[in-house]
Protein backbone atom coordinates (compact mmCIF):
# COMPACT_ATOMS: atom_id res chain seq x y z
CA UNK A 1 0.00 0.00 0.00
CA UNK A 2 1.29 3.31 -0.69
CA UNK A 3 1.48 6.04 1.89
CA UNK A 4 -0.02 9.78 1.16
CA UNK A 5 2.83 12.79 0.91
CA UNK A 6 2.12 15.42 3.47
CA UNK A 7 2.43 18.81 1.71
CA UNK A 8 3.74 21.02 4.27
CA UNK A 9 3.36 24.66 4.28
CA UNK A 10 7.04 25.17 4.06
CA UNK A 11 6.70 23.03 0.69
CA UNK A 12 3.61 24.23 -1.01
CA UNK A 13 4.34 27.59 -0.86
CA UNK A 14 8.33 26.91 -2.84
CA UNK A 15 6.36 24.63 -5.06
CA UNK A 16 4.38 27.59 -5.77
CA UNK A 17 7.18 29.98 -5.73
CA UNK A 18 8.35 27.62 -8.40
CA UNK A 19 5.04 27.52 -10.59
CA UNK A 20 5.20 31.88 -10.72
CA UNK A 21 8.98 31.98 -11.23
CA UNK A 22 8.14 29.22 -14.42
CA UNK A 23 5.75 31.93 -15.50
CA UNK A 24 7.75 34.66 -15.43
CA UNK A 25 10.26 33.26 -17.16
CA UNK A 26 8.19 33.08 -20.08
CA UNK A 27 7.04 36.75 -20.42
CA UNK A 28 11.08 36.82 -21.59
CA UNK A 29 10.18 34.26 -24.16
CA UNK A 30 7.13 36.30 -25.54
CA UNK A 31 8.73 39.21 -26.00
CA UNK A 32 12.70 38.76 -26.73
CA UNK A 33 11.53 38.09 -30.45
CA UNK A 34 10.38 41.44 -31.02
CA UNK A 35 13.74 43.02 -30.00
CA UNK A 36 15.98 40.23 -31.91
CA UNK A 37 13.57 39.57 -35.44
CA UNK A 38 12.03 43.05 -35.45
CA UNK A 39 14.32 45.65 -33.86
CA UNK A 40 17.49 44.29 -34.67
CA UNK A 41 16.86 42.88 -37.97
CA UNK A 42 14.25 43.62 -40.17
CA UNK A 43 12.63 46.36 -39.04
CA UNK A 44 15.29 49.32 -39.75
CA UNK A 45 16.11 48.30 -43.35
CA UNK A 46 12.50 47.96 -44.36
CA UNK A 47 11.21 50.43 -42.53
CA UNK A 48 13.84 52.61 -44.38
CA UNK A 49 13.20 51.19 -48.22
CA UNK A 50 9.36 52.07 -47.18
CA UNK A 51 9.72 55.85 -46.17
CA UNK A 52 12.63 56.06 -49.17
CA UNK A 53 9.79 55.06 -51.49
CA UNK A 54 7.69 57.89 -50.23
CA UNK A 55 10.40 60.06 -50.68
CA UNK A 56 10.04 63.48 -52.87
CA UNK A 57 12.87 64.38 -55.22
CA UNK A 58 15.21 65.61 -53.07
CA UNK A 59 15.34 62.70 -50.66
CA UNK A 60 12.76 63.72 -47.72
CA UNK A 61 9.55 62.46 -46.61
CA UNK A 62 7.15 65.11 -44.85
CA UNK A 63 5.43 63.43 -41.42
CA UNK A 64 3.30 66.22 -40.06
CA UNK A 65 4.50 68.88 -42.58
CA UNK A 66 8.64 68.19 -41.29
CA UNK A 67 10.54 67.57 -43.75
CA UNK A 68 12.75 64.66 -42.60
CA UNK A 69 15.29 62.61 -44.70
CA UNK A 70 14.03 59.09 -45.66
CA UNK A 71 17.08 57.53 -44.26
CA UNK A 72 17.00 58.95 -41.24
CA UNK A 73 13.30 58.16 -40.42
CA UNK A 74 13.63 55.15 -38.17
CA UNK A 75 16.60 56.44 -35.96
CA UNK A 76 14.11 59.50 -35.43
CA UNK A 77 11.04 56.70 -34.62
CA UNK A 78 12.91 54.76 -32.33
CA UNK A 79 14.08 58.10 -30.62
CA UNK A 80 10.53 58.97 -30.05
CA UNK A 81 9.31 56.16 -28.75
CA UNK A 82 12.59 56.46 -25.98
CA UNK A 83 10.91 59.73 -25.14
CA UNK A 84 7.10 58.68 -25.30
CA UNK A 85 8.78 55.04 -23.03
CA UNK A 86 10.63 58.09 -20.61
CA UNK A 87 7.08 59.75 -19.59
CA UNK A 88 5.14 56.85 -19.21
CA UNK A 89 7.66 54.35 -17.32
CA UNK A 90 7.46 56.39 -14.04
CA UNK A 91 4.12 56.95 -14.30
CA UNK A 92 2.70 53.08 -14.75
CA UNK A 93 5.30 52.24 -12.43
CA UNK A 94 4.34 54.38 -9.43
CA UNK A 95 0.58 53.16 -10.45
CA UNK A 96 1.47 49.45 -9.81
CA UNK A 97 3.11 50.07 -6.51
CA UNK A 98 0.08 52.43 -4.86
CA UNK A 99 -2.14 49.64 -6.47
CA UNK A 100 -0.28 45.82 -6.11
CA UNK A 101 -2.16 45.79 -9.58
CA UNK A 102 0.93 44.75 -12.02
CA UNK A 103 -0.76 41.99 -13.58
CA UNK A 104 -3.55 44.38 -15.47
CA UNK A 105 -1.16 46.67 -16.38
CA UNK A 106 1.04 44.52 -17.76
CA UNK A 107 -1.21 42.82 -19.89
CA UNK A 108 -2.42 45.84 -21.26
CA UNK A 109 1.44 47.26 -22.09
CA UNK A 110 2.50 43.55 -23.61
CA UNK A 111 -0.90 43.17 -25.69
CA UNK A 112 -0.70 46.93 -27.29
CA UNK A 113 2.98 46.01 -28.20
CA UNK A 114 1.89 43.04 -29.17
CA UNK A 115 -0.69 44.55 -31.55
CA UNK A 116 1.55 46.83 -33.01
CA UNK A 117 3.96 44.36 -34.42
CA UNK A 118 1.40 42.40 -35.79
CA UNK A 119 0.29 45.80 -37.57
CA UNK A 120 2.87 45.94 -39.36
CA UNK A 121 2.14 43.12 -41.57
CA UNK A 122 0.53 46.15 -43.70
CA UNK A 123 3.49 47.98 -43.92
CA UNK A 124 3.40 48.01 -47.86
CA UNK A 125 3.81 50.45 -50.41
CA UNK A 126 4.51 54.01 -49.12
CA UNK A 127 3.26 53.51 -45.65
CA UNK A 128 6.00 54.99 -43.75
CA UNK A 129 3.74 57.39 -41.11
CA UNK A 130 2.07 53.53 -40.35
CA UNK A 131 5.16 52.14 -39.38
CA UNK A 132 6.49 55.02 -37.21
CA UNK A 133 3.35 54.70 -35.53
CA UNK A 134 3.89 51.45 -34.87
CA UNK A 135 7.32 51.21 -34.14
CA UNK A 136 6.45 54.57 -31.55
CA UNK A 137 3.68 52.26 -29.83
CA UNK A 138 5.35 48.63 -29.92
CA UNK A 139 8.97 49.82 -28.82
CA UNK A 140 7.32 52.19 -25.74
CA UNK A 141 4.77 49.29 -24.72
CA UNK A 142 7.45 46.70 -24.62
CA UNK A 143 10.22 49.26 -22.30
CA UNK A 144 6.71 49.50 -19.98
CA UNK A 145 6.40 45.93 -19.99
CA UNK A 146 9.48 45.26 -19.26
CA UNK A 147 9.68 47.52 -16.38
CA UNK A 148 6.61 45.93 -14.65
CA UNK A 149 7.90 42.30 -15.63
CA UNK A 150 11.24 43.33 -13.71
CA UNK A 151 9.95 44.13 -11.05
CA UNK A 152 8.18 40.96 -10.19
CA UNK A 153 11.77 39.44 -9.24
CA UNK A 154 12.07 40.76 -5.62
CA UNK A 155 8.66 39.33 -4.93
CA UNK A 156 8.86 35.74 -6.65
CA UNK A 157 12.18 35.05 -5.72
CA UNK A 158 14.12 35.04 -2.64
CA UNK A 159 17.10 36.63 -1.72
CA UNK A 160 19.35 34.11 -2.63
CA UNK A 161 17.44 32.27 -5.57
CA UNK A 162 17.36 36.14 -7.49
CA UNK A 163 20.76 35.69 -9.56
CA UNK A 164 19.76 31.96 -10.63
CA UNK A 165 16.14 33.51 -11.54
CA UNK A 166 17.43 36.46 -13.10
CA UNK A 167 19.74 34.73 -15.54
CA UNK A 168 17.20 31.81 -16.44
CA UNK A 169 14.98 34.77 -17.74
CA UNK A 170 17.47 35.96 -19.74
CA UNK A 171 18.24 32.60 -21.38
CA UNK A 172 14.74 31.93 -22.07
CA UNK A 173 14.95 35.09 -23.64
CA UNK A 174 17.81 34.44 -25.90
CA UNK A 175 16.70 30.86 -26.61
CA UNK A 176 13.00 32.67 -27.78
CA UNK A 177 15.02 34.91 -29.76
CA UNK A 178 17.50 32.18 -31.61
CA UNK A 179 14.54 30.07 -32.71
CA UNK A 180 12.56 32.79 -34.24
CA UNK A 181 15.15 34.68 -35.65
CA UNK A 182 15.93 31.32 -37.45
CA UNK A 183 12.74 30.23 -38.90
CA UNK A 184 12.36 34.26 -39.74
CA UNK A 185 15.75 34.18 -41.79
CA UNK A 186 14.40 30.49 -43.45
CA UNK A 187 11.46 32.18 -45.19
CA UNK A 188 13.42 35.62 -45.52
CA UNK A 189 16.67 33.84 -47.95
CA UNK A 190 14.27 31.09 -49.29
CA UNK A 191 11.30 33.27 -50.11
CA UNK A 192 11.25 32.32 -53.68
CA UNK A 193 10.78 28.71 -52.61
CA UNK A 194 7.79 29.54 -50.04
CA UNK A 195 6.05 31.72 -53.55
CA UNK A 196 6.38 35.18 -52.08
CA UNK A 197 7.86 38.35 -52.40
CA UNK A 198 10.80 39.56 -50.36
CA UNK A 199 8.73 42.43 -49.46
CA UNK A 200 6.06 40.09 -47.95
CA UNK A 201 8.10 37.58 -46.26
CA UNK A 202 9.63 40.52 -44.27
CA UNK A 203 6.09 41.70 -43.47
CA UNK A 204 5.50 37.90 -42.25
CA UNK A 205 8.68 37.94 -40.00
CA UNK A 206 7.44 41.29 -38.61
CA UNK A 207 3.47 40.06 -37.67
CA UNK A 208 4.77 36.72 -36.38
CA UNK A 209 7.06 38.41 -33.93
CA UNK A 210 3.84 40.16 -32.68
CA UNK A 211 1.66 36.87 -32.82
CA UNK A 212 4.56 35.17 -30.52
CA UNK A 213 4.30 38.24 -28.27
CA UNK A 214 0.66 38.42 -28.04
CA UNK A 215 0.27 34.27 -27.75
CA UNK A 216 2.83 33.21 -24.83
CA UNK A 217 2.17 36.32 -22.67
CA UNK A 218 -0.71 33.67 -21.69
CA UNK A 219 1.53 31.84 -19.61
CA UNK A 220 2.64 34.67 -17.20
CA UNK A 221 -0.45 36.41 -16.59
CA UNK A 222 -2.55 32.85 -15.75
CA UNK A 223 0.68 32.30 -13.35
CA UNK A 224 2.14 35.61 -11.92
CA UNK A 225 0.20 36.99 -9.14
CA UNK A 226 -0.80 40.74 -7.82
CA UNK A 227 0.55 41.60 -4.26
CA UNK A 228 -2.15 43.97 -2.63
CA UNK A 229 0.05 47.29 -0.93
CA UNK A 230 -0.76 49.59 1.65
CA UNK A 231 -2.23 52.80 -0.33
CA UNK A 232 0.42 55.14 -1.48
CA UNK A 233 0.27 58.75 -2.51
CA UNK A 234 -0.96 59.26 -5.61
CA UNK A 235 0.99 58.72 -8.90
CA UNK A 236 2.19 61.81 -10.44
CA UNK A 237 2.50 63.06 -14.58
CA UNK A 238 5.20 61.02 -16.37
CA UNK A 239 8.71 63.35 -15.85
CA UNK A 240 7.63 64.63 -12.46
CA UNK A 241 7.21 60.50 -11.01
CA UNK A 242 10.10 60.13 -12.24
CA UNK A 243 12.29 63.04 -11.04
CA UNK A 244 9.91 62.07 -7.71
CA UNK A 245 11.70 58.65 -7.65
CA UNK A 246 14.83 60.14 -7.93
CA UNK A 247 14.59 61.99 -5.12
CA UNK A 248 13.46 59.49 -2.98
CA UNK A 249 16.56 57.77 -4.19
CA UNK A 250 18.45 60.19 -2.77
CA UNK A 251 17.68 58.55 0.62
CA UNK A 252 19.57 55.34 -0.68
CA UNK A 253 22.83 57.41 -2.07
CA UNK A 254 24.09 53.63 -2.28
CA UNK A 255 21.29 52.15 -4.94
CA UNK A 256 21.89 55.61 -6.84
CA UNK A 257 25.47 54.88 -6.79
CA UNK A 258 24.80 51.64 -8.40
CA UNK A 259 22.18 53.08 -11.09
CA UNK A 260 25.08 55.31 -11.67
CA UNK A 261 27.66 52.58 -12.57
CA UNK A 262 25.01 50.51 -14.65
CA UNK A 263 24.25 53.65 -16.54
CA UNK A 264 27.64 54.01 -17.47
CA UNK A 265 28.68 50.53 -18.29
CA UNK A 266 24.98 49.31 -19.98
CA UNK A 267 25.74 52.84 -22.31
CA UNK A 268 28.70 50.65 -23.69
CA UNK A 269 27.34 47.41 -23.83
CA UNK A 270 24.36 49.14 -25.86
CA UNK A 271 26.33 50.80 -28.22
CA UNK A 272 28.45 47.82 -28.68
CA UNK A 273 25.38 45.63 -30.00
CA UNK A 274 24.26 48.86 -32.35
CA UNK A 275 27.46 49.51 -33.64
CA UNK A 276 29.13 46.22 -33.88
CA UNK A 277 26.86 45.60 -37.53
CA UNK A 278 28.38 48.96 -38.54
CA UNK A 279 32.11 47.79 -37.99
CA UNK A 280 31.45 44.78 -39.62
CA UNK A 281 30.41 46.42 -42.67
CA UNK A 282 32.33 49.46 -42.99
CA UNK A 283 35.42 48.43 -41.45
CA UNK A 284 35.88 44.63 -42.00
CA UNK A 285 34.21 44.60 -45.35
CA UNK A 286 31.75 41.74 -44.05
CA UNK A 287 28.75 40.87 -45.84
CA UNK A 288 24.80 40.81 -44.73
CA UNK A 289 24.63 37.40 -44.34
CA UNK A 290 27.79 37.49 -42.29
CA UNK A 291 26.63 39.99 -39.77
CA UNK A 292 23.07 38.02 -39.39
CA UNK A 293 24.91 35.24 -38.82
CA UNK A 294 26.67 36.82 -36.04
CA UNK A 295 23.58 37.93 -34.33
CA UNK A 296 22.12 34.85 -34.63
CA UNK A 297 26.06 33.55 -33.24
CA UNK A 298 25.31 35.84 -30.61
CA UNK A 299 21.57 35.13 -29.18
CA UNK A 300 22.37 31.48 -29.19
CA UNK A 301 25.51 31.81 -27.14
CA UNK A 302 24.25 34.64 -24.96
CA UNK A 303 21.43 31.64 -23.54
CA UNK A 304 24.96 29.89 -22.55
CA UNK A 305 26.42 32.55 -20.64
CA UNK A 306 23.64 33.71 -18.85
CA UNK A 307 23.33 30.13 -17.51
CA UNK A 308 27.19 30.17 -16.25
CA UNK A 309 27.48 33.37 -15.06
CA UNK A 310 24.45 32.60 -12.92
CA UNK A 311 26.49 29.59 -11.25
CA UNK A 312 29.25 31.78 -10.77
CA UNK A 313 27.48 34.06 -8.81
CA UNK A 314 26.59 31.53 -6.53
CA UNK A 315 30.26 30.75 -5.87
CA UNK A 316 31.62 34.04 -6.14
CA UNK A 317 28.39 36.69 -6.28
CA UNK A 318 26.99 38.55 -8.45
CA UNK A 319 29.06 42.05 -7.65
CA UNK A 320 32.53 40.32 -8.29
CA UNK A 321 30.95 37.99 -11.45
CA UNK A 322 29.46 41.54 -12.67
CA UNK A 323 32.91 43.24 -12.50
CA UNK A 324 34.34 39.54 -14.22
CA UNK A 325 32.24 39.98 -17.43
CA UNK A 326 33.02 44.19 -17.37
CA UNK A 327 36.71 43.21 -17.60
CA UNK A 328 35.80 40.29 -20.32
CA UNK A 329 34.08 43.28 -21.92
CA UNK A 330 36.70 45.13 -22.10
CA UNK A 331 38.91 42.47 -23.25
CA UNK A 332 36.95 41.58 -26.37
CA UNK A 333 36.71 45.26 -27.64
CA UNK A 334 40.47 44.99 -27.52
CA UNK A 335 40.12 42.21 -29.72
CA UNK A 336 37.86 43.59 -31.90
CA UNK A 337 40.30 46.12 -32.60
CA UNK A 338 43.02 43.75 -33.84
CA UNK A 339 40.42 42.18 -36.23
CA UNK A 340 41.43 41.43 -39.94
CA UNK A 341 39.26 42.61 -42.39
CA UNK A 342 37.76 40.17 -45.06
CA UNK A 343 38.32 37.33 -42.32
CA UNK A 344 34.50 36.66 -41.20
CA UNK A 345 35.71 33.37 -38.78
CA UNK A 346 37.49 36.56 -36.45
CA UNK A 347 34.53 38.46 -36.51
CA UNK A 348 32.25 35.67 -35.63
CA UNK A 349 35.00 34.63 -32.72
CA UNK A 350 34.08 38.32 -31.82
CA UNK A 351 30.53 37.83 -31.64
CA UNK A 352 31.03 34.80 -29.56
CA UNK A 353 32.86 36.32 -26.89
CA UNK A 354 30.29 39.36 -27.15
CA UNK A 355 27.64 36.48 -26.34
CA UNK A 356 29.08 34.75 -23.34
CA UNK A 357 29.42 37.90 -21.49
CA UNK A 358 26.21 40.12 -22.79
CA UNK A 359 23.03 37.71 -21.12
CA UNK A 360 25.19 37.63 -17.83
CA UNK A 361 25.67 40.62 -17.83
CA UNK A 362 22.23 42.16 -18.07
CA UNK A 363 20.49 39.31 -16.02
CA UNK A 364 23.31 39.55 -12.46
CA UNK A 365 22.70 43.85 -13.01
CA UNK A 366 19.05 42.87 -12.78
CA UNK A 367 19.15 40.77 -10.30
CA UNK A 368 21.85 42.83 -8.07
CA UNK A 369 19.48 45.72 -8.62
CA UNK A 370 16.35 43.99 -7.01
CA UNK A 371 18.46 43.62 -3.59
CA UNK A 372 18.80 47.65 -3.75
CA UNK A 373 14.99 48.22 -3.89
CA UNK A 374 12.84 49.08 -0.71
CA UNK A 375 10.09 46.86 -0.54
CA UNK A 376 6.99 48.20 -1.61
CA UNK A 377 8.88 50.42 -4.22
CA UNK A 378 9.51 47.61 -6.86
CA UNK A 379 8.20 48.89 -9.97
CA UNK A 380 8.97 52.94 -9.01
CA UNK A 381 12.28 51.83 -8.84
CA UNK A 382 12.80 49.47 -11.91
CA UNK A 383 10.84 52.27 -13.79
CA UNK A 384 14.02 54.39 -13.24
CA UNK A 385 16.48 51.05 -13.94
CA UNK A 386 14.52 50.64 -17.42
CA UNK A 387 15.19 54.74 -18.27
CA UNK A 388 18.66 54.21 -17.71
CA UNK A 389 18.66 50.91 -19.89
CA UNK A 390 16.84 52.59 -22.45
CA UNK A 391 16.62 56.21 -22.46
CA UNK A 392 19.71 56.92 -21.00
CA UNK A 393 21.91 55.28 -24.05
CA UNK A 394 23.05 57.96 -25.97
CA UNK A 395 26.64 58.82 -24.69
CA UNK A 396 28.08 56.12 -26.03
CA UNK A 397 26.73 56.42 -29.76
CA UNK A 398 27.90 60.19 -29.63
CA UNK A 399 31.60 59.34 -28.46
CA UNK A 400 31.65 56.61 -31.24
CA UNK A 401 30.76 58.93 -33.57
CA UNK A 402 32.52 61.78 -32.71
CA UNK A 403 35.67 59.21 -32.83
CA UNK A 404 35.01 58.22 -36.05
CA UNK A 405 33.96 61.87 -37.60
CA UNK A 406 37.72 62.79 -35.91
CA UNK A 407 39.96 59.98 -36.88
CA UNK A 408 38.45 58.65 -39.83
CA UNK A 409 38.64 55.16 -38.19
CA UNK A 410 36.37 52.64 -37.09
CA UNK A 411 39.00 51.05 -35.37
CA UNK A 412 39.45 53.85 -32.91
CA UNK A 413 35.65 54.23 -32.64
CA UNK A 414 34.88 50.84 -31.36
CA UNK A 415 38.41 51.40 -28.85
CA UNK A 416 36.70 54.30 -27.59
CA UNK A 417 34.14 52.28 -26.14
CA UNK A 418 36.53 50.50 -23.43
CA UNK A 419 35.58 53.91 -21.38
CA UNK A 420 32.39 52.65 -20.68
CA UNK A 421 33.45 49.30 -19.42
CA UNK A 422 36.75 50.77 -17.44
CA UNK A 423 34.76 53.52 -15.51
CA UNK A 424 31.45 51.28 -15.02
CA UNK A 425 34.19 48.67 -13.07
CA UNK A 426 35.38 51.46 -10.84
CA UNK A 427 31.78 52.75 -9.82
CA UNK A 428 30.56 49.40 -9.54
CA UNK A 429 33.83 48.05 -7.12
CA UNK A 430 33.23 50.91 -5.03
CA UNK A 431 29.87 50.31 -3.95
CA UNK A 432 29.74 48.52 -1.14
CA UNK A 433 26.47 46.01 -1.76
CA UNK A 434 26.08 44.67 2.02
CA UNK A 435 25.82 48.05 3.21
CA UNK A 436 23.29 49.08 0.08
CA UNK A 437 20.90 46.25 0.58
CA UNK A 438 20.89 46.49 4.56
CA UNK A 439 19.96 50.36 3.59
CA UNK A 440 17.45 49.15 1.57
CA UNK A 441 15.56 47.24 4.54
CA UNK A 442 16.30 44.01 2.74
CA UNK A 443 18.15 40.75 3.81
CA UNK A 444 21.81 40.02 2.87
CA UNK A 445 22.07 36.90 1.03
CA UNK A 446 25.29 34.91 1.88
CA UNK A 447 26.65 35.77 -1.69
CA UNK A 448 26.52 38.90 -3.41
Amino acid sequence: MGTDTVRTPAAGEAADRRREQRGWYFYDWACSVYSTSVLTVFLGPYLTSVAKSAADADGYVHPLGVPVRAGSFFAYSVSLSVIVAVLLMPLVGAAADRSGRKKPLLAAAAYTGAAATTGMFFLGGDRYLLGGLLLVVANAAQSVAMMLYNSYLPQIAPPEERDAVSSRGWAFGYAAGSLMLVVNLALYLGHDTFGVSESMAVRICLASAGLWWGAFTLVPLRRLRDRRTVAREAALPGLRQLAATVRDMRRHPLTLAFLLAYLVYNDGIQTVISQASVYGSEELGLGQSTLIGAVLLVQVLAVAGALAMGRLARTYGAKRTILGSLAAWTLTLGAGYFLPAGAPVWFFVLAAGIGLVLGGSQALSRSLFSHLVPPGKEAEYFSAYEVSDRGMSWLGPLLFGLTYQLTGSYRDAIISLVVFFVAGFALLARVPVRRAIGDAGNPVPEKI
